[in-house]
């Protein structure tokens, strides 16, 4: 007979990844589902008495203020189960470095650490499947190296998603080219459960990817994409603009998951 979890309560910190964006669903608190919301309904349905999760993650944060911002409203919720993903907006802005990036994350860490919770920390994707981020790729290989060391000093679960081949594919990801769509959170979800050592019945490409395209509906998605998402994000570094600007958490209290929609399979047995 499988152990049942020892987590009762789930804070998830970070920035458009955690909070779901590229995952839309109206049924959600703040209209998007994403990776943890996933994970977090398989640790209700398996937890053995209460179980609250709450997620105070917003899109395009970068690191400083994702540690400024959710760091103390985290530790006053008193998990003892945290997921954070920081310093992906900061590693791909150009200049930035990404040593310097990994120092102020540990900083994060160890304040974090006094929770006394598990903590899990992701590497970032392998981007050289990618036309669009192909070229950071180097730079994210030396963020990540960090994090394994950060996670080795610390005694973090590290969820490897450098080595997740299953989203380096662009049918995981959506028309924004940013963000993972409902597969690729899907897929990011069985990866934390997996590092978490906590069974369940998510399986593999379900639903399966949208079929490939042809070469000249990708030449044709180039354009779109260059018009309502490449050239709005410039704008928006040149304003000193952010996509979550006048965005709040969307689960900012450690509250019970409600199978608003379907429930994990199993969830019932």
């Amino acid at each position: 007979m499988t152990e049942p979890h020892p987590w009762r309560r789930y804070v998830a910190l970070g920035d458009s990844f955690t909070e779901g964006i590229g995952d839309p669903e109206p049924a959600s608190p703040g209209g998007f589902r994403g990776w943890a919301d996933r994970v977090a309904e398989v640790l209700s349905a398996q937890a053995e008495g209460d179980f609250s999760y709450a997620n105070l993650a917003i899109r395009g944060r970068l690191i400083r203020q994702i540690l400024a911002e959710q760091t103390e409203p985290a530790l006053e919720l008193k998990p003892d189960l945290i997921t954070i993903s920081a310093g992906g907006n900061d590693v791909i802005r150009p200049g930035t470095d990404p040593d310097a990036i990994a120092a102020q994350f540990d900083e994060g860490i160890t304040k974090l650490k006094t929770s006394g919770a598990t903590i899990v920390i992701f590497t970032g994707t392998d981007v050289g499947f990618s036309p669009v981020f192909r070229s950071i790729r180097g730079k994210v290989a030396i963020y990540n190296e960090n994090i394994r060391t950060i996670a080795a000093r610390h005694g973090l679960i590290v969820a490897d998603q450098w080595g997740l081949a299953s989203i380096q594919d662009a049918g995981f990801w959506a028309p924004d080219r940013l963000h993972l769509n409902a597969y690729g959170h899907h897929e990011v979800a069985r990866m934390v459960l997996a590092a978490l050592n906590v069974p369940n019945d998510l399986q593999p490409n379900s639903p399966e990817p949208l079929p490939a395209g042809s070469w000249r509906q990708a030449r044709s998605s180039d354009l779109v994409w260059a018009r309502q998402y490449f050239v709005p994000w410039v704008l928006r570094r040149v304003r000193h603009q952010s996509s979550g600007d006048g965005i709040t958490p969307k689960r900012p209290d450690a509250l019970p998951v409600h199978y608003a929609l379907t429930p994990p399979l199993g969830a019932g047995d």
